[in-house]
């Protein structure tokens, strides 16, 4: 697993509870977060490092979100460009990482 994937998958989801973290598997999975300005509405994510390179294909994630009706959390659909766009975020951050470590 690339370590530079995984540090970055567990910055970018930092906002997000960590339910689990497996290095050894490379999976990542969040509990439920409702934003402060949306509380009817939640959302978690799972992230699976596949790779020991650091390319586009090498992170995968999932994100899940669900609304409240009449008390009751149901599944809602997300955004279509929200995976990639976290994903995105994952690879710009294990970018950087791999920057400062070979300015050291």
């Amino acid at each position: 697993m690339n370590a530079y994937l995984w540090r970055a998958t567990l910055d970018t989801l930092s906002f997000l509870p960590l339910s689990s973290a497996d290095p050894f598997g490379g999976v990542i999975i969040t509990d439920w977060y409702s934003p402060p300005a949306t509380p009817g509405e939640r959302f978690r994510a799972t992230a699976y490092i596949l790779g020991r390179q650091l390319r586009s294909d090498g992170v995968r994630i999932s994100v899940f979100r669900q609304e409240q009706r009449n008390g009751t959390w149901v599944d809602a659909p997300v955004a279509p460009s929200t995976n990639t766009d976290m994903e995105n975020q994952v690879l710009a951050r294990a970018r950087e990482l791999r920057s400062q470590t070979a300015a050291r």
